[in-house]
């Protein structure tokens, strides 16, 4: 792709200049190790040069204005400014480019996902020469990363807190999430729990409303906790949610729950990252699991043309410090593309992310040794699903099943007991060694012989499906192999 012209006049000359001339493209630039790199999904209005969208795009993000300001004299101007460098068509998207933006590390403050956000996302959104944008994926350099406090545990000193290994944890939302009142919200718990699940959960819109005041939910549901470990010999949790409308009732909420014996709180994306952060440093202090339920995202991550991945908010929430995160299914009710969601999931988990666009992950990503995030997968998911769950994801990753333990036809109970001895039955035939996607099936037919409640979910849920084209799936066009 040809670089854009550039100006004849002077780059101090008054007036309006392009971005491009005034430095905020330059196709020679090598990235440091210690920048900040981002790829934005850049769609030009008609008439709109691309690399002069991509320039904007950095200069919008980092220094530049509409117009030249004598101001800039009086800094390192070309320190700060952000540099496109790369501008690569989006393969079979006519009219759609990859713009690949280089910031310096000085742009940042310390620690902090609200200014890492307000400059990558500010302003440059709502561009008026651009179409659409989207923030597809970032770099973020070691040296920043090393800034930041991470998970509040992470998935190991998490499964030491549980002492559970080897296998994923369940879960199960409370169903309906709204409207029971505290007591029969506590039984379902109980219920749940003793069944065989290791967490059941608050969802994301149940904080304190008049039919259940959020300290008669916290003291039912953790009797409900505390009877069940009692029965099963097994620790138990429950996702008490603490979002609330401001930090001074969040903060009350969570030691409430502390004082109950909770090992885990829950706050909603909703909250901001500022209040995410906050609560990620009261989890640590306080060593209490921080689950994050992803309230919202799909507002900004779905759409492939605008908004910001989310991978890139897997990232934010990593260096936040959350210990879960709702990550997607592939298999259930809401969006989630194979490809894409096993990138989620390699950037939540692995310390070492290699690029792989085949995946929707552009950079290698380093994370020196910050503990990893544990990914959720809920949403339409059922015991007959167990083998695929497991072939996708692995040992590390909350399984919820809501309505798959909730709905079973002989009760609660029984929709967690057969939830349990499936996740065991697959778990057994994969150490065996035995093919997850071929073998599972009968893997779970054989186990239902011996348990009626598995029979049942099997009976009830077994062809039930949710295939649907995903928005969502990496622009990728395969590298040949001789």
């Amino acid at each position: 792709m040809a670089v854009a012209e550039k100006e004849e006049q002077n780059r101090w000359d008054p007036g309006v200049h392009s971005y491009a001339s005034m430095g905020y493209y330059d196709a020679d630039y090598v990235p440091k190790d210690t920048d900040v790199l981002a790829v934005f999904r850049v769609t030009p209005q008609k008439g709109v040069d691309p690399i002069e969208a991509a320039a904007a795009v950095a200069g919008e993000s980092s220094t530049a204005t509409w117009t030249v300001v004598w101001t800039d004299r009086l800094t390192a101007n070309t320190h700060y400014q952000a540099k496109a460098y790369r501008v690569e068509d989006v393969p079979g998207r006519p009219g759609e480019y990859f713009a690949y933006i280089a910031y310096d590390i000085d742009l940042f403050e310390e620690g902090s996902i609200a200014n890492l956000t307000s400059s990558i996302i500010g302003n440059v959104f709502g561009f008026k020469p651009l179409t659409a944008l989207r923030l597809e994926d970032m770099r973020i350099p070691v040296a920043y990363v090393k800034t930041f406090q991470g998970p509040a545990h992470g998935i190991v000193m998490e499964r030491e807190h549980l002492n559970k290994y080897g296998r994923p944890l369940l879960g199960a939302t409370i169903k309906p999430k709204l409207g029971l009142s505290a007591r029969n919200y506590g039984r379902v718990v109980y219920e749940a729990c003793r069944g065989g699940l290791d967490f059941t959960k608050d969802d994301e819109n149940i904080n304190s409303q008049p039919f259940m005041r959020w300290r008669d939910r916290f003291l039912y549901c953790m009797e409900g906790v505390n009877r069940a470990m009692a029965e099963t010999g097994e620790i138990k949790g429950h996702y008490l949610n603490v979002t609330a409308g401001s930090m001074e009732e969040m903060y009350e909420r969570a030691e409430l729950a502390k004082e109950l014996g909770s090992v885990v709180v829950m706050i909603d994306l909703t909250i901001g990252y500022t209040a995410m952060q906050s609560m990620a440093t009261w989890a640590r202090r306080n060593g209490v699991l921080l689950h994050l339920h992803r309230a919202g995202h799909s507002t900004y991550t779905r759409q492939k043309t605008h908004g910001v991945s989310f991978r890139v908010i897997s990232k934010w929430c990593r260096l936040i410090g959350v210990d879960h995160i709702h990550a997607g299914t592939v298999i259930g009710k809401l969006e989630g593309d194979p490809a894409t969601t096993r990138g989620f999931y390699d950037t939540l988990r692995e310390d070492h992310v290699p690029a792989n666009p085949a995946n929707g992950i552009f950079f290698d990503q380093d994370w020196a040794s910050m503990p990893g995030v544990m990914p959720v997968a809920s949403g339409g998911i059922h015991a007959g699903q167990m083998h695929q769950l497991l072939d996708l994801f692995g040992d590390d990753v909350v399984l919820q099943f809501g309505g798959g333990t909730i709905g079973h036809p002989m009760g609660i109970a029984a929709g967690a007991e057969a939830n349990r001895v499936a996740l065991e039955a697959v778990v057994k035939a994969r150490n065996e060694g035995r093919d997850l996607l071929r073998e599972g099936p009968d893997v779970l037919r054989r186990a239902a012989e011996r348990c009626r409640p598995l029979e049942a979910a099997l009976a009830t849920w077994g062809d039930v499906t949710f295939e649907y084209t995903s928005t969502d799936a990496p622009d990728a066009v395969p590298t040949p192999s001789y």
